[in-house]
């Protein structure tokens, strides 16, 4: 029990640091560029817009390609990327590339799914005003898919919070890398426990919160 109490002093609070910077960088590269990527499946499917039947397979095929590896695969593949960028690709930095680019297609598929449920009556009401495709993405679209945009936000970073656990086995740091140099290959029960407990109730209110937010703009 001693030795437990000594590890998670040492060592918990720079886990759970690196693994909130995978987390929070990866987040934000995946909505971001999820977003753009959504938003370029979104306007070439939709006959009210721009469609372009070509362009949206390629990129459909490339999204799900991407989202169709393990993700332990993907993180393999991607060692030689983070390494080329970086020098060094066993780090925390290392470690939110592959989660960021794990990141993007997933939520670009969430978001264009939340894009797609906005009523079309709405859109074409928009368009016979004379409305921009600009102002009917920012002033239509994404005030009725707000919802469910943010629960796929939420979606994601809970995701990504499982991934940073699973980057951490390969030497990335993070909360993964702690539970498996102290618990697993020490035999450190108490730390695995510890762990675990932290990341269900991070999740909870993570969960929570985005619930709460979700509630308050839904129209």
């Amino acid at each position: 029990m001693e030795e437990t109490l000594e590890i998670l002093q040492d060592n918990l609070g720079q886990a759970l640091i690196d693994t909130a910077y995978m987390v929070v960088v990866s987040a934000i590269i995946g909505v971001v560029l999820g977003t753009l990527v959504a938003l370029l499946l979104y306007l070439t499917e939709n006959r009210l817009f721009t469609p372009n039947h070509a362009l949206n397979v390629i990129v459909g095929f490339i999204v799900n390609a991407i989202r169709s590896l393990p993700f332990l695969i993907l993180m393999v593949v991607l060692i030689p990327v983070a390494q080329l960028i970086l020098g060094d690709p066993y780090t925390p930095t290392g470690g939110a590339i592959s989660l960021s680019i794990a990141a993007v297609p997933f939520f670009a598929r969430i978001a264009e799914s939340a894009f797609s449920e906005v009523d079309p009556g709405l859109l074409e009401a928009a368009i016979s005003t004379g409305a921009t495709t600009r102002q009917i993405i920012v002033d239509a679209v994404f005030p009725q898919a707000l919802p469910s945009f943010i629960r796929g936000v939420v979606l994601t970073i809970i995701s990504l919070i499982g991934y940073s656990a699973m980057v951490g086995t390969i030497g990335a740091g993070g909360i993964g890398d702690m539970a498996i140099q102290y618990g697993y290959n020490r035999y450190e029960t108490g730390v695995l426990v510890v762990i675990v407990i932290i990341l269900i109730v991070i999740v909870q209110i993570i969960q929570w919160v985005g619930d709460w937010l979700a509630r308050k703009v839904t129209h």
